[in-house]
């Protein structure tokens, strides 16, 4: 490695830490800011508050780091053409593809980095954030997902409309067995008020419903207060799994998740597009490189501002394409894994366009 790679490594490392830094900061105070009040009101001690901060800064980490990979490459190319430092450089001999060299390497090991990064720190990091979310900041009301409804057999369809994790319960709960000769036909339905499990006996226990039994040509009803449902196939560990967030999940669990609906018959791009997005974001670190770095390998007017307004205007442009890829993909107009890649795929697309002409 060449004593001029060592340098513009160098600086472009420094630049990225502290655009991440800086960038952090800036959020954790907004955040610090709007959600103060609420901790204080609920009288958290200072040891869990600090835990959601750490635990709140990879998500904004992961955002942050291909705008602070951009503005580091822009300022450093920036800085080195205002300085004379490129025109120096270039007239040794090294090409533009050459002196981009360093910067792509590094972006590159810096995406891989993320991929990892974004796939299995953040999502558990945000699975925590957002359980002291609940916990603190809504009243103190704890619980796991709304809506859950799922296939527990063949023949047997259950629905719950919130599960509070914290106490093993079930909310609103119905349960539907079909005839197994028919599964056109509902054989019987459970409501329930709610369901508990039962950790000693590993079974449900509904309380504070009705039994329907329903008979070719006629039904019949009976109340209960309590009634023991050892027959269920599912535990409060399934329940949370089943409807935890795509976002909350590492790329392991989505990829289970994506399989499992794809068996069940359901639609499974929603959960496509996020699983495609944790590698192609990354590595925009390294495309927003490839494009942006050669428009600052010029020098020209206006120094840090000038560069700082690149930053700027490469990140809208970006997101924008990334924003309109999402809304086609989710309306079914794009694949998902076109819809993740589509914003990289037409920024390499301008830089290939981009990049011989400003080599010359």
């Amino acid at each position: 490695m060449k004593t001029i790679d060592r340098y513009l490594i160098k600086q472009f490392l420094q630049t990225i830490i502290f655009g991440i830094v800086s960038f952090t900061l800036i959020f954790v105070v907004i955040n610090m800011v709007d959600n103060i009040g609420s901790f204080l009101d609920q009288n958290v001690s200072f040891g869990v508050i600090l835990h959601y901060y750490i635990v709140f800064t990879p998500d904004i980490i992961k955002l942050m780091t291909p705008v602070s990979v951009l503005f580091a490459a822009l300022f450093t190319a920036g800085k080195a053409a205002n300085l004379s430092e490129l025109t120096a450089i270039k007239a040794s001999g090294v090409s533009l593809y050459r002196f981009m060299t360093p910067f792509l390497i590094t972006a590159f090991f810096i995406s891989i980095l993320s991929i990892y990064f974004a796939g299995y720190i953040v999502p558990e990091a945000n699975q925590v954030k957002e359980e002291i979310e609940m916990k603190y900041l809504n009243s103190g009301y704890n619980y796991i997902g709304n809506n859950i409804i799922f296939q527990d057999s063949q023949t047997r369809i259950v629905s719950i409309s919130f599960f509070d994790m914290s106490r093993n319960q079930a909310v609103r709960v119905s349960i539907e067995e079909f005839a197994k000769d028919d599964p056109t036909r509902i054989a019987s339905r459970i409501d329930a008020s709610d369901m508990v499990y039962d950790t000693l006996s590993h079974t449900w226990i509904a309380h504070k419903g009705i039994k329907r039994i329903f008979n070719t040509d006629s039904q019949s009803i009976n109340s209960f207060s309590t009634l023991n449902l050892n027959y269920l196939n599912f535990t409060p560990l399934d329940l949370s799994e089943k409807q935890q967030k795509p976002e909350n999940m590492n790329l392991s669990q989505l990829k289970k998740l994506i399989k499992s609906q794809e068996r069940a018959g359901n639609d499974p791009t929603s959960s496509l597009i996020e699983y495609y997005s944790r590698f192609s974001f990354p590595l925009s670190s390294l495309i927003v490189v490839f494009f942006g770095l050669p428009i600052s390998a010029n020098r020209r007017r206006g120094g840090l501002a000038v560069q700082v307004g690149i930053n700027i205007l490469v990140t809208f442009i970006y997101l924008v394409f990334m924003q309109i890829s999402l809304a086609f993909g989710k309306n079914g107009a794009l694949s998902p894994l076109l819809t993740a890649w589509s914003a990289n795929l037409i920024f390499i697309a301008a830089a290939l366009i981009n990049l011989p002409r400003v080599a010359q």
